[in-house]
């Protein structure tokens, strides 16, 4: 199956766009890009169409990048929001062999999950976010189970996502409030096996996928001297 990637660069003339693509308020960039996908899927739509994003601040501005087992179709966005730039990755992932050295980005939400004894003994929460060196040690276990060893590492902060989750049912009240917590991880890696890197890229890393969370991004890099 061909995996597509995907740039909206959002018009500067568009203040719906710029909105939508510089918050922190997760369901609104998640209809956004799931309006560019065919309605009537039974199941989950994200998962079913491999739906994985997240923004991109540079100083020229913020865009999103997006990718999917399908082709966003980009009649799906209002008059004057952006502009979609799509390219299939079958020659870059079938080109990955072992031992190859590749740059890699992933923003993820890098958490751990107390067991009941050990959250009732310390007055844990039931996901506790991980910063700094624990993020990092999560970064590589994650990394080496989609096949990569890291050779370098940089991470940094990123805002955290939030939403209000509605209830599920007309007739119940209140609803979940939602928050990720956000690292973006860079650097570079050698490919220790192709095919779990593959299956990564496609399912992405983590939680909070539907916020902008796990998609690994990679590209070629020259061969450590």
């Amino acid at each position: 199956m061909t995996l597509w990637l995907t740039r909206l660069t959002p018009s500067p003339a568009s203040r719906l766009a710029q909105q939508e693509l510089s918050g922190t308020h997760g369901t609104s960039l998640h209809r956004r890009v799931m309006s560019l996908f065919p309605d009537g899927i039974k199941d989950s739509a994200r998962t079913h169409f491999g739906v994985l994003f997240r923004v991109e601040d540079t100083s020229a501005g913020s865009y999103l990048l997006l990718q999917s087992n399908l082709p966003p179709d980009p009649t799906g966005l209002p008059d004057g929001y952006g502009t979609l730039t799509s390219r299939p990755l079958d020659q870059l992932l079938d080109a990955l062999t072992p031992g190859r050295t590749l740059r890699y980005r992933c923003t993820a939400s890098p958490v751990r999950k107390p067991g009941a004894t050990t959250r009732t003994l310390y007055q844990l929460p039931a996901v506790v976010d991980l910063h700094g060196e624990a993020a990092d040690a999560w970064w590589h276990r994650q990394a080496g189970q989609a096949g990569l060893k890291p050779l370098t590492l940089h991470s940094q902060p990123a805002e955290s996502v939030r939403d209000h989750q509605r209830p599920r049912t007309p007739t119940k009240e209140g609803g979940n409030r939602v928050r990720h917590h956000r690292v973006r991880f860079d650097g570079t890696a050698t490919v220790i096996d192709p095919d779990l890197l593959r299956t990564a890229i496609h399912n992405g890393i983590g939680r909070g996928k539907a916020y902008g969370c796990g998609l690994l991004s990679i590209a070629p890099a020259p061969d450590p001297a």
